[in-house]
């Protein structure tokens, strides 16, 4: 018998939670689908509660170990249509119109480990020493990718949440300290969008799951702590297989993404305007630039990207409370939809032999 963990996204608005549970089976073969109580998840009402956990991905639990597995699972409704919270469904939609625009995703999921301090106020890890000794907290600078004692808070965390991403065999291709002490990242992708979706959300639960052994909460507040700190975002790289190949494409990208930037910024996760305030390499909320090697710009081009004449972009202004299903979609979506329009006008204006 082995232990099979149900994990899924519940209905909390403004920013969804994740739920799992555990269920006992004989193999990992033929995942059953299952049920929970919706009403407990934010996700029905107590006089209709039942809701439906469709397995979607499964990889071995580096928790559990052994033949355990953990199983990604997308909310059904009783009748089979996807549940008004299944922000994946649409995202397979979109991937699947798409799909010969070859999309590639790689996201920097940064987030902040917090602990008790003053009757349970949270606090940034890094913090408290300084808290309960009365000192100032040295200013941002030192932390970032850094080493050493006092600096590089919380790395048996980030290290341990590392080993076990990789021993899932999620596409997690690196981790780094951030600027304010207590803060990390760690990258997935490059990816599709389902594909780099689902293995960011089973990396946010083994990253929620390991720090219950360290009594940490982790927070993907984008905004986590007030004051001259930076915040915390999942900066998003996007590419297509044009812009892989063209750096005009890449510009062209830029300027898709440029004409309706509220619209993006609205799906881009709760409290992002506590962020992108123009300070602390940000754009603000209310402006849309972009700009090679400028991280203070709504969208960067990276430098070696100018330089190679192709290669990807990076939209900085996604939360890190984000959801990756709705984040991708919604530019996959922009940006594709500006290239079909741009091949489509080149073949009507395309003199006629």
């Amino acid at each position: 018998m082995i232990k099979a963990e149900y994990i899924w996204l519940d209905g909390t608005a403004p920013t969804a939670q994740i739920r799992s549970k555990t269920k006992i089976l004989e193999n990992s073969e033929n995942l059953p689908v299952w049920g929970f109580d919706g009403s407990s998840t934010n996700q029905a009402a107590g006089t209709a509660s039942d809701c439906v956990l469709n397995p979607v991905f499964a990889c071995p639990d580096p928790v559990r170990t052994g033949d355990n597995i953990l199983v990604l699972c997308e909310v059904m409704n009783v009748d089979g249509t996807p549940h008004e919270s299944n922000s994946r469904n649409d995202c397979d939609i979109t991937a699947s119109v798409y799909k010969e625009h070859d999309c590639l995703f790689g996201l920097e999921q940064e987030y902040t480990m917090m602990v008790p301090h003053n009757r349970g106020e949270l606090v940034p890890l890094g913090f408290v020493a300084a808290l309960k000794e009365g000192n100032d907290i040295l200013p941002q600078g030192p932390y970032y990718c850094s080493v050493g004692s006092g600096l590089a808070i919380g790395r048996q965390l980030a290290e341990s949440h590392l080993d076990a991403c990789l021993e899932a065999g999620l596409k997690i291709s690196g981790i780094n300290a951030e600027v304010m002490p207590g803060q990390w990242e760690f990258q997935v992708g490059p990816a599709g969008p389902l594909e780099v979706s689902d293995h960011l959300v089973i990396a946010r639960w083994l990253l929620h799951r390991l720090a219950e052994n360290y009594a940490i909460a982790v927070s993907f507040d984008g905004k986590p702590a007030n004051g001259d700190w930076n915040g915390a975002g999942c900066h998003t790289n996007f590419s297509t297989a044009q812009m892989r190949e063209s750096y005009d494409a890449c510009i062209n990208a830029c300027e898709a993404l440029s004409k309706n930037p509220n619209v993006h910024v609205s799906k881009y996760g709760e409290g992002i305007e506590q962020r992108l305030t123009g300070q602390h390499e940000t754009c603000s909320h209310e402006e849309f630039r972009y700009g090679v090697s400028d991280r203070a710009a709504s969208v960067r081009i990276p430098w070696q990207v100018e330089k190679d004449n192709k290669g990807y972009i990076e939209d900085r202004r996604p939360n890190a409370n984000c959801d990756p299903y709705i984040v991708t979609s919604v530019m996959v979506n922009t940006i594709c939809e500006a290239e079909v329009l741009r091949v489509s006008d080149n073949h009507a204006n395309a003199p006629a032999y």
